[in-house]
């Protein structure tokens, strides 16, 4: 793979995709500096003046995932190097970075991941169908055939596979279908949050980064939401660079791919992949530069506006109205032909998928809480409450049980006017509604657990139902206000993402040739302040903003999707909880468990004897959202590959020249690229089963080492007791007829000897 690239990325080259990097950097770093100083007046001002709007009934956990890892598990992973599938741990740890190792016991001790996934802008899929659509898209001279599969020949009909229009692929399977889903359910979660990868606590860089990507787009004439708008600034700084050069690059190396169609493909991936690293390395150390750079001048910048605050108000007013009487009519003519008509239909198809997932929301929370609720019914004790709000605690980033409300807004469909208001893909909306439900979810978990404990405190463990179904039926009603508000927030800020661009897209033509004139009004010690570009930007949002904002309130009033009306506020209610908010995270397994004291000494007398580092302590004793990718209450299966991945002797396969009935390869640990037929039989003979797989003497036994072991051990206790006790009735109760038979017999003899 190393010739590969080095051949088709000479020097040459790669002093092309360089320079290409270095000139997109940099035009936005210009913006980036002048947009910095606009973000920071804005967060001095908003300081000073502060921001209206309700407050928040729900409290706000300030380290969610604070000595959590998400999930751990095993499934199969192709090897592009050798083109094999192989045994692979994977783990997922708070950040949602997914580290994979050659097994479990790398990952206890410590050892280095054979890799790590960064799952922000990846799709997942789990058909090979899906993938050969979006792959001919990234070659468009070099497609396969729906059906084929041109380099990769799964081990198992449930395939995952990890796709990126520019960095490498991913592919994985597993052994069930309910492990596809499982798996499916988070792989997609970690997408979701890496995604998310700008700050919203950063009041200046954020915004500052977010308005100079999309001014640097509108200068290149892409307006509209943009889907790659996703993971960190150098990502997304990648994927601005990649927008243009990728192009460039694909004219300049295709032509010299040799190879049938699928090595072709394969290549290109191949050399793709290594352009993006290349980017990226290069885009975050030039990002690096311009924020240092700006954070730097940041003390005199905020002298100098704290200063002249009310100066630079007069004269960003004075421009302001200058700038709206040009633009205002304008944009109001744009506004009732061809914004108005549209308002209350896109409304509509983004309320409807979106209230049906928060509604999800709410139902989740409420049934776990039920269960809870009737579980302490028969036994109330400390370490059985401690064990079900231990699960509790971490519902919002449980991916399995959160599913469910994420499939609700997945529904959302812009038909029909994505080419008009030029939206990319409807994605934008679901993820961030996604995030804003798992924060929701989030908030209502941790106000209850603070109410619940605080009650615990006060009355003690007498009458618990009562306790907790008061505590349930407070944070409901504060968590169907919170949702109101933030649905609403939503519904505003997704209208202005699509109707703004549009607006911006018509009327700058004639607007922007006018805009420099404004300039010269402005003072040149406020000119790093005041921008005419931004100034015109919200003019327009004005302009379109009270339309939004009627059609919001008028759905409000109209109850529609559980709505709440602007002028229903929750002030009085419950005024000391915030100072809830302050306390420290509650270790509901510590305190009303076995002790926190006492399992941290038996864990470090454990480390002591095993010899194991402190890294590799603190790997183990770290406590995981989901144990395992499995539905409460089913029965636990030992070749599944999410407790333990089968050997390869448990996976048919068939090779060439030869009859469907072959025996499994030979290694422990490889599964060769040949192809494979999963559950096929023929009408005169059927599949022979696969041979169990082979353990070493001293390998780990997949029940002993399984973190259910203690469960599924008193469940093989029960059933064998269950059996012993239907073996010794059964064998009673025969004796039991043998013996009255034989009465009956020997009472019976007699009298018929008497007759004659």
């Amino acid at each position: 793979m190393g010739d590969l690239i080095s051949s088709h990325l000479d020097e040459g080259k790669r002093e092309i995709i360089k320079a290409r990097t270095g000139e997109v950097i940099g035009e936005f770093g210009r913006l980036y500096e002048q947009q910095y100083a606009v973000a920071l007046f804005n967060k001095v001002r908003f300081d000073i003046e502060g921001g209206g709007g309700p407050q928040p009934q729900l409290l706000r956990r300030k380290t969610p995932l604070e000595n959590r890892s998400i999930f751990s598990g095993a499934l199969f992973q192709f090897l592009e190097e050798n083109k094999k599938w192989r045994n692979r741990f994977l783990f997922v740890p708070d950040s949602y970075n997914m580290n994979y190792y050659d097994n479990k016991a790398s990952h206890e001790r410590g050892l280095h991941p054979k890799g790590t996934i960064n799952c922000a802008g990846y799709k997942v899929l789990t058909s090979m169908d899906q993938y050969l659509e979006l792959l001919n898209n990234s070659l468009p001279d070099v497609k396969a055939k729906v059906g084929n599969t041109p380099f990769l020949k799964c081990a198992t009909e449930f395939l995952l596979i990890l796709w990126h229009p520019y960095a490498r692929h991913y592919y994985f399977c597993v052994v069930t279908e309910k492990e596809q889903k499982k798996w499916h359910a988070v792989f997609q979660d970690c997408v979701r949050h890496t995604n998310d990868g700008l700050l919203e606590e950063s009041k200046v860089q954020t915004p500052a980064f977010t308005d100079s990507v999309r001014l640097f787009r509108q200068a290149h004439g892409q307006y509209g939401t943009w889907e790659m708008m996703c993971g960190a600034p150098p990502q997304i700084l990648a994927n601005l660079v990649m927008e243009t050069l990728l192009p460039e690059v694909r004219d300049l190396i295709t032509p010299g791919l040799k190879g049938k169609m699928h090595e072709r493909q394969r290549n290109w991936m191949l050399i793709c992949d290594a352009v993006y690293g290349l980017v990226v390395r290069q885009a975050q150390a030039q990002y690096e530069a311009v924020v240092q750079s700006c954070e730097a001048g940041r003390p005199l910048l905020e002298a100098s506006i704290r200063t002249d605050m009310d100066q630079i108000i007069t004269s960003k007013e004075h421009v302001s109205n200058k700038i709206k009487a040009v633009a205002l009519p304008k944009a109001e003519k744009l506004l009732k032909v061809s914004i108005q008509p549209y308002i209350s239909s896109i409304l509509e198809a983004l309320m409807e998928p979106t209230s049906r997932g928060f509604s999800e929301v709410r139902d989740v929370f409420f049934r776990e809480l039920v269960d809870m609720s009737k579980n302490t019914v028969n036994d109330s004790t400390k370490e059985k409450l401690g064990e079900h709000m231990e699960k509790i605690s971490m519902l919002a980033f449980h991916p399995v049980k959160m599913q469910s409300c994420y499939e609700k807004v997945e529904d959302l469909s812009l038909d029909g006017l994505q080419q008009r208001f030029d939206v990319s893909s409807p994605s934008v909306f679901v993820q961030r509604a996604q995030i804003l439900m798992r924060e929701q979810m989030d908030d209502a978990v941790y106000t209850f657990e603070q109410i619940l404990h605080q009650s615990l405190e006060d009355q003690g463990p007498e009458g618990l139902c009562k306790n907790i179904q008061r505590c349930q039926d407070r944070v409901i009603k504060k968590f169907d206000y919170d949702s109101s508000t933030v649905r609403k927030r939503f519904f505003r800020e997704a209208l202005l993402q699509i109707f703004i661009p549009y607006m911006l897209k018509q009327l700058t033509p004639s607007v922007a040739s006018e805009l420099p004139r404004f300039q010269e009004l402005i003072f040149e010690d406020f000119s790093r302040f005041i921008l005419v570009e931004n100034i015109f930007e919200e003019v327009v949002l004005h302009s379109v903003m009270k339309d939004i904002m009627m059609a919001v309130k008028e759905a409000a009033v109209q109850r529609r999707h559980n709505l709440y009306r602007d002028s229903i506020v929750l002030t009085s209610s419950d005024p000391n909880l915030h100072l809830l908010g302050d306390n420290p995270a509650i270790d509901w397994a510590g305190e009303y468990g076995t002790g926190p004291e006492e399992g941290q000494g038996q864990d470090e007398v454990e480390g002591e004897e095993t010899g194991d580092s402190g890294e590799a302590h603190r790997r183990r004793r770290m406590k995981q959202v989901v144990s395992m990718i499995q539905l409460d209450g089913s029965p636990i299966l030992v070749n599944e590959s999410c407790l333990e991945v089968p050997s390869v002797d448990g996976i048919p396969e068939e090779r060439e020249g030869e009859g469907e009935d072959q025996d499994a390869p030979s290694s422990p640990e490889i599964v060769h690229q040949d192809p494979v037929k999963v559950n096929a039989t023929t009408p005169k003979q059927k599949k022979k089963a696969p041979p169990p797989p082979v353990q070493p003497e001293n390998s780990p036994s997949p029940i002993r080492d399984s973190p259910h072991c203690p469960f599924l051990k008193k469940e093989i206790n029960m059933k064998l007791t269950h059996t012993l006790q239907v073996f010794l009735v059964g064998y009673i109760t025969f004796n039991i007829i043998i013996d009255l038979s034989s009465m009956i017999y020997t009472t019976a003899q007699p009298l018929e000897l008497a007759l004659p």
